[in-house]
């Protein structure tokens, strides 16, 4: 196990956390920067023609003054490519659609746009051999700066492996004028790195997974004077804006120094990527990433509220050992709870990967036992309180209750199983898990007189 986390990690620069990256090597952000985008275009693809990519609302918004800019300091360029279905999101058609225009040429695209564009022209130009720039117009998401493209494939919300932007340019200005609604749901994003933080401390105290110094640092650092102006951030003030923006790259930066997302993502992000499984729509649509991870990340803080609250210390790991299942129980169990849906081989998959030996049970139950009280206050000082979390969310924008997204208590209770059993990251539904506390906790929340309580007798 690697030493405790600082309670206070040390603040890295911009500047250093881009020297942590292991693919984007320029970063540029700040009012006006736009006009800029050709200078760092020059300096990253010298002698290359450019091609912008875009939608139509967003070529209107920023596309064209890109596309203006790069041509009046002298550098080839195409013309623009404008995605003009209404229906746009990142669906790999699209992507293929894009590849297909992209290999006549040798052109760097420039991505301009949000989330959508951004991992349809990340995946397209990775097939196409090539590296891309980004011109980012939202503070929506922490994408822009992962490896890899969330990309719905076969029916599914799959992660396709592929680089991030080698330059990314995000004006405030721009950002700032986005859709109060795309500021929230990047605002929420951002708010889930408290949660996965967390869940990186338990798997790192029960020997699961150490804590990567650099990549918590890269986060956390300043994770909280980012989310610090939950109501600035709404009304577009880039003051509040800029840290936010700023947050949310260096959570991709910490993606490509370690390899994975685990720096940025827990036990909220499987309620989100469930529900992507699930293909739930809310009035039609799919709820944004962020909405969802928000309302999750709100209820994966109310679930350690309730395991911290609970004295461990008592707990019989014999009553544990013997609810834990062997394998043919386990995918029985499985199997029982996914009937029919198209994603059983991963929950199968995932579930098996983490389906330890008793004995192996028996010594991290042991370990968490030694470990609670430490465990419990750097835990602690690690989350924020769910009715502080609640409050900013509120002030941001963001929803905080299922109903918001168009979920049923009943199915958000639900969804702590389901998230558990699709993939094999460990984290608080782990523990609740293992211990055989998850069915208690849940009560806690969901019960007669709880945060959530669903009724007996529901109106239909």
């Amino acid at each position: 196990m690697t030493p405790a986390t600082p309670s206070s990690p040390p603040r890295l620069t911009l500047a250093e956390a881009l020297g942590s990256a292991r693919e984007t090597r320029a970063l540029l952000v700040g009012r006006g920067v736009l006009a800029q985008t050709p200078e760092v275009f020059h300096a990253q693809f010298p002698h290359h023609r450019a091609v912008v990519v875009t939608d139509e609302t967003t070529f209107q918004i920023a596309g064209r003054a890109t596309q203006a800019a790069l041509q009046a300091a002298g550098i080839p360029t195409l013309a623009p490519y404008v995605f003009n279905d209404p229906d746009l999101y990142a669906e790999h058609r699209f992507v293929e659609m894009l590849e297909a225009a992209l290999r006549p040429h040798d052109a760097i695209p420039v991505a301009v746009g949000s989330g959508t564009i951004n991992d349809l022209v990340k995946l397209a130009a990775h097939r196409t051999g090539r590296p891309y720039l980004c011109v980012a117009t939202a503070a929506s998401m922490d994408g822009y700066t992962a490896f890899g493209a969330s990309i719905t494939h076969e029916g599914a919300k799959q992660t396709f492996n592929c680089p991030a932007p080698q330059a990314v340019v995000a004006d405030l200005d721009v950002m700032g004028r986005a859709p109060a609604e795309m500021t929230a749901s990047g605002y929420a994003d951002l708010m889930a790195k408290v949660t996965a933080g967390a869940d990186w401390i338990l798997a790192d105290t029960l020997g699961v997974e150490p804590v990567d110094a650099r990549a918590w640092a890269i986060v956390q650092g300043g994770l909280r004077e980012a989310l610090a102006d939950p109501a600035g951030a709404r009304r577009g003030d880039p003051a509040a804006v800029g840290p936010l923006v700023e947050g949310l790259m260096l959570g991709g930066f910490a993606m490509q120094w370690s390899k994975t997302s685990r720096p940025a993502s827990g036990a909220e992000h499987q309620f989100s990527h469930l529900w992507d499984m699930e293909h739930h729509t809310h009035n039609g649509t799919a709820p944004s990433h962020g909405f969802k991870v928000g309302v999750a990340t709100l209820a994966v803080t109310r679930l350690y509220e309730q395991l911290l609250a609970f004295p461990i210390g008592e707990l019989d790991p014999a009553t544990s050992l013997a609810a834990w299942p062997d394998a043919a129980t386990s995918d029985a169990d499985v199997g029982a709870r996914f009937a029919g849906a198209e994603f059983l081989p991963t929950a199968l998959q995932e579930t098996r990967a983490k389906l330890i030996s008793p004995a192996d049970l028996e010594r991290q139950l042991g370990r968490l036992r030694a470990s609670w009280p430490e465990l419990q206050r750097r835990v602690r000082a690690q989350l924020l309180p769910a009715g502080e979390l609640e409050r900013r969310l509120i002030a941001a924008g963001a929803p905080t209750e299922p109903e918001q997204i168009g979920l049923t208590r009943a199915r958000l209770r639900d969804s702590f199983r389901r998230a558990y059993h699709i993939r094999r990251r460990f984290t608080v539904l782990d523990v609740a898990v293992r211990t055989g506390l998850l069915d208690p906790l849940l009560h806690g929340l969901f019960g007669r007189g709880a945060v959530w309580e669903i009724p007996a007798h529901p109106a239909s």
